[in-house]
């Protein structure tokens, strides 16, 4: 262990002595889960807890958005460090005490543990007080649906609380406990939605020759646009097309007359994203042509690419190095196809997201996801020190 390190850790300690703490209020938050933009009693607690320990307090941001503010000393540094709070629609299937109360709705994604981690870095940072500078601390609603991200900048987030540099965090199952990871550039993907309608002519299942089959053309599409992938974009490019739903039909002997197909893609490159959507429409085109029928396409922008900044992201890759060693930091790790809308922060001002290990717990939007309440205090060394690094005395 380096020098560095040492004192990196010994420094900290203070924060080992928040665990039970911590625990006690990341499991509440896991029995109380809220929706996208619905996070009232989420956001009362972390509001409440960042002015009991002296942090000005702006709540209502992006709805339910809470972004508290420390100041310490006559520096005009700052840094924004950034939380998301809302669950996902998914009934648990966890039997632990601290479960779900709340039938089909669970914190499947760890939010509750970043949300807790991020309070955690504020009672530290409160109490010492060991930098120079401005600390805003972003409590974000709706990453899972609903891009409170983007909403929160619409409502004039860098206006209000002008941090000169942003970082954000997700835990990630599958990656041994005490690592992290990132990456220069993109880190993760950019999501958009699809819907195609197609449009035949109905008739009896007894029939066929008598209708335009909207099932068969449906069919055929879905087979078609995986050649987009394969034989359009090029092969060193990450880009995937799903197709996730295909609705029509109400009965066993009638060939509907309309059918709908929904899906998304992913791409790491703007120019990618653009080629996804114009290869779909040339797709559907060409197959409804070929077979008498007649669609409607509408392709739904998502999240953008989560692109890393090269300067924040040696930051990162410093910090966590000091706090668990070079050995346990992964500073190339590859991109993932998830998307994030945290990039819209990092479209705004220069940061860096990156990954902590949770675990071998089961994967993110999973009913047996469990956050791993170990990587509590080890996250909020994270952020408090990242903070003593940017806004050094």
């Amino acid at each position: 262990m380096s020098s560095t390190t040492a004192a990196a850790k010994s420094h900290l300690s203070r924060i080992d002595a928040y665990h039970t703490e911590l625990t006690a209020l990341r499991r509440d938050f896991h029995q109380h889960p809220e929706l996208a933009f619905e996070e009232r009693r989420t956001s009362k607690i972390v509001a409440e807890k960042l002015a009991s320990w002296g942090i000005d307090v702006h709540c209502g941001m992006a709805k339910t958005g809470v972004v508290g503010t420390l100041k310490v000393g006559n520096s005009k540094k700052t840094i924004g460090l950034r939380a998301d709070m809302d669950a996902l629609p998914i009934h648990e299937a966890n039997t632990f005490a601290h479960r779900s109360l709340h039938d089909g709705v669970m914190h499947a994604c760890g939010h509750d543990g970043h949300t807790t981690m991020l309070l955690g870095a504020a009672k530290y940072l409160s109490e010492v007080k060991n930098f120079d500078g401005t600390v805003y601390l972003i409590f974000q609603p709706a990453e899972e649906n609903g891009g409170g991200g983007e909403v929160m900048i619409k409502d004039g987030l860098f206006e209000k609380f002008p941090a000169q540099e942003v970082y954000g965090m997700h835990n990630w199952p599958g990656m041994d406990f005490g690592k992290f990871a990132m990456r220069v550039g993109p880190a993760m993907a950019a999501v958009d939605n699809f819907d195609i309608e197609i449009t035949g002519k109905g008739a009896h299942a007894a029939k066929p020759d008598a209708g335009i089959d909207s099932v068969l053309v449906g069919a055929q599409v879905v087979t078609a646009l995986q050649s987009i992938v394969a034989r359009n974009v090029s092969p060193l490019d990450n880009a995937v097309v799903s197709v996730t739903q295909f609705h029509g039909g109400d009965a066993y002997n009638v060939l509907p007359e309309r059918i709908v197909l929904r899906g998304c893609t992913r791409s790491l490159k703007a120019e990618v994203r653009a080629q996804l959507e114009e290869a779909i429409a040339r797709v559907v085109d060409g197959v409804c042509r070929a077979n008498g029928a007649t669609f409607k396409f509408n392709f739904m922008r998502g999240y953008p690419v989560t692109v890393n900044h090269a300067r924040e992201t040696a930051i990162a890759q410093q910090v966590t190095s000091q706090l668990v060693g070079e050995q346990n930091v992964n500073p190339e790790v590859a991109p993932t196809m998830g998307a994030e809308d945290f990039s819209y922060m990092l479209e705004k001002r220069p940061g860096s997201y990156i990954f902590a290990g949770n675990g071998d717990s089961a994967g993110v939007h999973n009913p047996h996801y469990e956050f791993n309440d170990e990587l509590l205090t080890l996250g909020a060394k994270y952020w408090a020190l990242l903070v003593e690094t940017q806004l050094a005395k």
